[in-house]
């Protein structure tokens, strides 16, 4: 582990941990270390093959709303941690790629920009190379009990122009590392009273343990409008922190929740049950279209990747394009055959299921 200079003052060795931090965080991540113990749950939604689709493949409408834009397609380039050193070049890439195929950008925290540290590219400059898309600001919402407040939520909004402001839940990531804020009291109401002050939605964002049926409601009960579950089965934060953690002890503890958490599929599912009127983006192991298209048919508006275009997003702009490139045809073909001409029917899709709990459609909103 790397020590801090004792030179330096108490807040330059703050944003310095957690600097290192955040850059151990995508070592960890980029080497292997960090994948599921467990899956999604979206392997048993099985859609029935219609061997007469009666729409064109090339017709298939894939766009939808979101945050007052036209989007291409329900696929969000997720939040994705890094430092520095490496966080401003994949912010240009994602944004970059993200206005070229009209999709919409969550940028990792902004915690360090916002107590002086650095902007690692999250600055008007992403705005400005990204113009027409949606772009989500985004910080811990455990900061909340640590100063954070109306002002800087502000200040991560205007920032990068976003459209949004996602706060992150990571009560296990946070219980199981050496540095983490550990005390969660009163947050909700916290959450609440910011989504209610903002002049953009608040968007409560799991990481990836997932966001339960009761959590939603409690949430959707305080204003919050837009929920991304980050279900068990993609980046496995448990496991990240064994990997980095100081000792053996702090390791067998964080190892020991290798897995925790709720599977995307349930997350999705109850989520919808809990807030019918609310944007659910469906998040945590979503790696092909056919993912996309098996959330969306449980009752996700649209999907977020963050881990699986990570490599793609480091290699550069053209790796990261045709890799969503090979997402959205995947997408399209899973619309094709099931003969759905649209978002809309695809939700309607009929399905084999395995759970007869997932066999009937998923309730949507009027209008």
């Amino acid at each position: 582990m790397t020590h801090p200079d004792p030179s330096l003052g108490k807040d330059d060795v703050s944003d310095l941990t957690l600097t290192s931090r955040k850059e151990q965080h995508l070592d960890v991540v980029l080497a292997g270390q960090a994948g599921a113990t467990v899956t999604t749950g979206l392997e048993s939604v099985v859609f029935e093959h219609v061997a007469l689709p009666e729409v064109s493949w090339h017709d298939v409408d894939l766009s939808t709303d979101f945050l007052g834009h036209r989007i291409n397609a329900p696929v969000m380039i997720g939040s994705m941690t890094g430092g520095p050193s490496r966080a401003g070049a994949i912010n240009r890439t994602l944004a970059q790629v993200c206005q070229r195929l009209r999709l919409p950008l969550a940028v990792g925290s902004q915690r360090v920009m916002i107590e002086g540290g650095g902007d690692a590219g999250l600055d008007r400059s992403l705005r400005r190379l990204a113009p027409d898309i949606p772009i989500l600001a985004n910080f811990g919402a455990a900061q909340l009990n640590r100063g954070f407040g109306r002002d800087q939520a502000l200040r991560a909004v205007e920032a990068i122009g976003a459209n949004a402001l996602i706060l992150h839940l990571n009560p296990l990531q946070e219980a199981v590392q050496a540095e983490g804020d550990r005390d969660w009291r009163g947050l909700t109401a916290k959450i609440g009273a910011l989504a209610r002050a903002l002049p953009v939605p608040v968007v409560v964002k799991e990481v990836g343990a997932g966001l339960s049926a009761t959590v939603v409601a409690r949430l959707a009960a305080e204003g919050v409008t837009v929920f991304d579950v980050a279900g068990a089965g993609g980046t496995d934060w448990a496991r990240v922190e064994a990997a980095r953690a100081p000792d053996r002890s702090a390791a067998q503890v964080a190892a020991c929740f290798a897995g925790w958490g709720i599977p995307t599929a349930q997350a999705i599912r109850g989520a919808r049950q809990a807030a019918p009127q609310a944007t659910i983006i469906g998040s945590g192991g979503i790696v092909t279209g056919l993912d996309a298209a098996r959330a969306i048919r449980l009752g996700a508006d649209l999907v977020s990747l963050a881990g699986a275009v990570l490599a793609s997003a480091l290699d550069g702009a053209e790796a990261l394009e045709r890799q969503l490139d090979v997402v959205l045809q995947q997408l399209r073909t899973a619309c094709f055959c099931t003969g759905s001409a649209d978002l809309a029917a695809l939700r309607r899709a009929a399905l084999i299921t395995r759970d007869p709990a997932t066999s009937a459609t998923i309730p949507r909103p009027a209008g």
